[in-house]
């Protein structure tokens, strides 16, 4: 390296005569001080270079060595990857692992391999290279034997609804807590009690303080997937994470989300065609306003069933006239809870309700769900005898196989 380095001439500077002179003289001790850092650096650089070609050599020489002294089970064997494989004859007994959402072929090798079920990350990473299918491969928990070839459990878990262990539970949009509870019992086979006691701890299910207390409405609608050891607190609180996370894709502020629930929680049970939220949004509206006609009641069938413990149907003199909280007969302005589960469709309409002086509205068509709206009691009651018309016309309408033999 000497022959490089003294290719910079170290030049002295003579004692300068006049002022010119010492002006160049000054300007050549610069030049020749940058020099002299230049070979410095160059001098490091090059040492810096050798020196790191140097280790890089022997650890590519040591490492594997190590690692064969160690045994191929070894941390740095598998950490150093071999084209090790089980040859699937001492397969063992399954065992269930968990592909978290988002997995590359590398994270799952990792997981695999520390379970016992493949003896190379590198030849299980190397199959899932090499095979087009690999990308299907679902998020989930599975059941897999213990030391299988690498190959095979890429194929079962491939094979994702033959291995898949997964629970799977759906909240149906308008679905109550009540209904809720009783899927998520029969789902993980335990007791309904337990379901809701868990839905009674507030914290544990991560229910927002602007619920108080009271979970109703509070479990997004939707299907998630659970490990077979989930437990109730596990479920209800991730329903309720998602609503929490769908408030504020929508630009619910906190102060705003139980009043939304609630009128979204009405218009999802009133009509079943998404069409008519923003009409049924409107006329919520305008009734709370009302100090005429109907004096801020809403007078809605929903909330009158809700009450006694129905979900669906018409309800009776009886049921009109019972005396609870979410009779909106009795009660003008809104219940005190959700009476059901929104969906998005019915939020949105909540949050933008459509513009008219409708304070009525009623469904003329129990089956196709076709419904009409209207400004005055007069034209109301025109609509209602056309529903009156279609009940004469349909009088098993809504009744089960029981019902009609008792009749």
């Amino acid at each position: 390296m000497g022959d490089i380095f003294d290719a910079f001439t170290e030049d002295t500077v003579e004692a300068p005569t006049t002022a010119e002179e010492a002006s160049r003289a000054r300007y050549r001790e610069r030049q020749i001080r940058e020099q002299r850092r230049r070979k410095r650096r160059l001098r490091s650089a090059a040492i810096l270079t050798l020196v790191t070609a140097l280790l890089v050599g022997l650890l590519l020489t040591l490492v594997p060595r190590v690692a064969n002294l160690f045994g191929s089970e070894s941390p740095i064997a598998r950490l150093v990857g071999g084209d090790e494989d089980f040859d699937g004859d001492e397969a063992g007994d399954p065992i269930e692992v968990t592909i978290p959402e988002g997995s590359s072929g590398a994270d799952m090798a990792a997981i695999l391999d520390n379970a016992g079920i493949i003896k190379s990350r590198k030849t299980f990473i190397d199959a899932f290279t090499a095979d087009p299918g690999a990308g299907s491969i679902q998020p989930g928990t599975y059941m897999l034997p213990t030391k299988i070839p690498a190959q095979q459990a890429l194929d079962l878990l491939k094979d994702h609804d033959g291995q898949r262990i997964d629970l799977t539970i759906t909240v149906p949009e308008g679905f109550t807590a009540r209904q809720v509870h009783e899927r998520v019992a029969n789902v993980l086979d335990v007791p309904l009690e337990e379901v809701e006691a868990a839905a009674g701890d507030a914290e544990a299910i991560g229910l927002p303080a602007e619920a108080k207390g009271n979970p109703e409405g509070w479990y997004a609608p939707g299907t998630e997937l659970f490990a077979p050891t989930a437990k109730p607190a596990e479920v209800l609180a991730r329903f309720v994470a998602n609503r929490a996370l769908q408030l504020d894709e929508l630009g619910v502020p906190a102060e705003d989300r139980e009043r939304t629930l609630i009128v979204a929680s009405i218009i999802e049970r009133e009509v079943n065609l998404p069409e008519y939220y923003p009409q049924v949004a409107r006329v919520i509206e305008n009734r709370l306003a009302d100090s005429s006609s109907v004096n801020g009641r809403l007078q809605m069938d929903s909330t009158v069933l809700y009450g006694v413990g129905k979900t669906g149907g018409i309800p009776t003199k009886d049921e009109l006239e019972n005396d609870n909280p979410y009779n909106t007969y009795r009660n003008a302005g809104l219940p005190p809870t959700p009476i059901g589960s929104p969906g998005a469709g019915a939020i949105k309409a909540a949050q933008d309700p459509a513009d008219g002086d409708w304070l009525y509205f009623v469904t003329v068509d129990l089956s196709s769900g076709e419904t009409l709206f209207s400004a005055t009691l007069d034209e109301h009651n025109e609509n209602v005898k056309k529903l009156n018309e279609w009940i004469e016309a349909h009088p098993d309408y809504g009744k089960d196989e029981a019902e009609k033999e008792a009749e």
